[in-house]
């Protein structure tokens, strides 16, 4: 794929109106959450989970690229049918997550480094054979008492900066995802310095590695107060802490900035990108979109619940989580769009 090919996929996943999908999830994370709503943890019912997902009708109007796991990315329909065909079909750019898993991290007490570097040219090889156009690593920032250090942003910095250059070398756009964990009882402000401190370190990373920037997308976590912090800000503090620390440290030549929910309530994952686009949307340099995960999923989850006959609401309702969330992108969000979320779960 050549540059100006690599430019074209950024601009097709931050288009106006669009955002991505993150069905991405390990099989152990997948299992986790089927076990809370009593499905099975077996492949059969994670491959018609994200079959479910993938027929959604008209959901390429409002989701522009889906993160996949390799186990999904091989996958297919009952009929045979490969997902990657699906996509294809449905304007629905695939992607795959490369990242193996963030294990704890040599002499940093409560730290974890990502894994996965090894063998990655020869992944991406494949994955580009298969048909993927971007790619996503994440690293995972905790804050605590005297984390994070040092050490530790610079080598998750690193290592998403040396991803980020072979999944370019395989015509791969990528997609860096540094998350600032919000567990904890951190303040915003906290959160705030930590979140700065990273993006500086990552995209120092990435100027030495030599990534182009417009062939390159950020998947940031929010500025937000810990989940166990009593202060909880409102939904127009965290946009304008938001915004204001990515101007700092995002540069403008960036392809696009695409938000992880990072376990947030669905309602307020929509609200305050909303928030971010009615307060700053002359002032933003760059797309700024969703990448979501349970913000868009969890509702259909809960619905589908392993049960054939359930999928055409479980559809319905994830159709109108993405809806929710290009409003939101699109600062056209408001509470009322959650109420017919409410309405098709109990006509269902």
């Amino acid at each position: 794929m050549s540059a100006q090919d690599l430019i074209d996929t950024v601009k097709q996943l931050m288009a106006e109106g669009k955002g991505l999908l993150a069905m991405d999830e390990s099989n152990t994370t997948c299992n986790n959450r089927f076990e809370k709503v009593g499905v099975p943890s077996i492949e059969d019912f994670r491959r018609a989970y994200r079959e479910m997902i993938l027929t959604t009708p008209n959901l390429g109007k409002f989701i522009s690229g889906a993160i996949l796991f390799d186990e999904t990315i091989r996958q297919s329909k009952s009929d045979g049918t490969p997902f990657l065909k699906i996509m294809k079909e449905t304007g629905i750019i695939p992607g795959i997550k490369v990242d193996k898993h963030a294990v704890d991290m040599a002499f940093h007490p409560g730290e974890k480094i990502t894994e996965g570097l090894d063998g990655l040219r020869q992944r991406f090889e494949e994955y580009a054979q298969m048909g993927a156009r971007f790619s996503k690593w994440r690293a995972v920032i905790t804050i605590g008492e005297g984390i994070p250090t040092r050490g530790c942003i610079e080598a998750n910095a690193n290592a998403l900066a040396r991803y980020a250059a072979l999944s370019l070398e395989a015509g791969i756009v990528p997609i860096v995802e540094p998350e600032v964990l919000i567990d904890g009882d951190h303040s915003m402000t906290r959160c705030f310095e930590v979140t700065q401190e990273v993006l500086h370190s990552v995209f120092n990373q990435l100027n030495i590695q030599k990534i182009v920037l417009e062939e390159t997308i950020l998947k940031p976590s929010m500025v937000l107060p810990g989940i166990k912090c009593q202060r909880q800000e409102s939904v127009e503090e965290v946009a304008d802490a938001t915004v204001t620390c990515l101007l700092r440290t995002v540069p403008a030549a960036t392809g696009g900035v695409a938000f992880l929910s990072g376990g947030q309530p669905y309602d307020l994952a929509a609200a305050r990108l909303n928030a971010m686009h009615t307060r700053f949307e002359s002032r933003l340099p760059w797309p700024l979109t969703f990448s979501y995960s349970r913000a868009i999923q969890q509702p259909a989850l809960e619905t589908w619940k392993g049960h054939y006959e359930n999928s055409a609401m479980a559809q319905q309702i994830l159709y109108h989580r993405a809806k929710c969330c290009s409003a939101a992108r699109q600062g056209k969000y408001t509470a009322a769009m959650e109420r017919q979320i409410e309405q098709l779960v109990t006509s269902g």
